[in-house]
């Protein structure tokens, strides 16, 4: 039986391929079906370095793959659904961190005719840049109600112009463009990678990070509040626990009439501001100078704050001993309902 003759240069680029599959790092299919020239030279500028995209005929790609020995359903799943697939390859990124950098390259564009919808595309309703003119026509001929209104055509009401999977017609996808709504999703989409021996489908490897790094910080302080209430001593809560209890202890030395470093300012504050609400009760000639200079830096202040009383005698009565005891735990940290709330 006569072996038909391969050429040469095929066996050298099933070769080269064979080397990429076998080499170290991550492994992956992509699909750069409808991504124009340009927009792919673009796409592919804006990549991390170290990353390698290979394009080459599917039959090369399963040649080569046979030749590395791997299972070809590991490739046939990889290149389902790709309609002009190529090889990616990075030593740099881990699977996770592939799919996130080669997300980044997706864009729409217009759809062109006979195009099935990817999504149920809606219209919704509002004004729009267009002035009067046979444009009316035209986006009520494609099934979008459109009507002039205030000097603008405005889009009637919010409509489903394509159900998902149906084609789009030509007409259609130029005024959806004319709209900004280009519904056809290009980029270089990956399929599936392989890392460590492992096939990871695309869908797996979409993971939602910032929902992620939320739920982590939020378990973070609900443990941190838990702990503190529970008087779980550690690194972490101890400056909380500490800062607690001297508010705490000050408090009670303030109600106990015990004078020291921390509550004999306290007790001239408040005895300043009784002095202060007895002096306005009053007056005007009974009042020396200095009484009468602090009573009008306190009115002053009173109406420059907008949550202050215009009374002093009010202001003065505020300061309770109820109230700074609040203060102090307010410093300090929150309740249980502070974990469950």
């Amino acid at each position: 039986m006569i072996q038909p003759k391969v050429a040469s240069w095929k066996r050298d680029r099933v070769g080269e391929l064979a080397a990429i599959l076998t080499s170290d790092g991550v492994l992956g299919i992509v699909d750069i079906g409808g991504v124009p020239a340009k927009n792919m030279l673009s796409m592919r500028d804006d990549l991390r370095s170290g990353l390698s995209i290979t394009m080459a005929k599917k039959t090369l790609m399963r040649l080569a793959w046979e030749q590395t020995g791997r299972p070809m359903e590991d490739l046939e799943s990889l290149l389902e659904g790709a309609v002009q697939p190529a090889i990616v390859h990075t030593t740099s990124m881990n699977a996770f961190q592939l799919y996130s950098e080669l997300e980044k390259t997706k864009q729409g564009r217009a759809a062109k005719e006979g195009e099935v919808a990817p999504m149920d595309i809606v219209v919704e309703a509002g004004p729009t840049e267009f002035g009067p003119g046979p444009i009316v026509g035209e986006f009520n001929a494609v099934g979008i109600p459109a009507k002039i209104d205030k000097g603008k055509v405005a889009i009637q009401k919010t409509t489903t112009v394509v159900n998902k999977g149906d084609p789009i017609s030509a007409d259609l996808g130029i005024m959806l463009s004319k709209l900004n709504i280009n519904p056809i999703e290009i980029g270089i989409i990956l399929t599936g990678a392989i890392e460590d021996g492992f096939l990871f489908e695309a869908d797996s490897l979409d993971l939602d990070t910032d929902g992620f790094r939320t739920d982590i910080i939020t378990a973070t302080s609900g443990a941190f509040n838990l702990a503190c209430n529970i008087r779980w001593f550690s690194s972490q809560t101890m400056p909380t626990l500490l800062a607690k209890a001297s508010g705490e202890a000050t408090s009670v030395a303030v109600e106990a009439g015990i004078a020291n470093d921390a509550t004999i300012p306290l007790f001239i504050s408040r005895a300043n501001a009784r002095a202060l609400a007895l002096a306005g009760q009053l007056d005007s000639s009974a009042l020396d100078d200095e009484l009468a200079a602090a009573l009008g830096a306190a009115a002053s202040v009173a109406e420059s704050a907008p949550a202050a009383t215009s009374d002093a005698a009010e202001s003065a009565e505020e300061v309770s001993a109820e109230e700074e005891e609040e203060e102090e735990e307010d410093a300090g940290f929150g309740g249980l309902g502070d974990l469950f709330g």
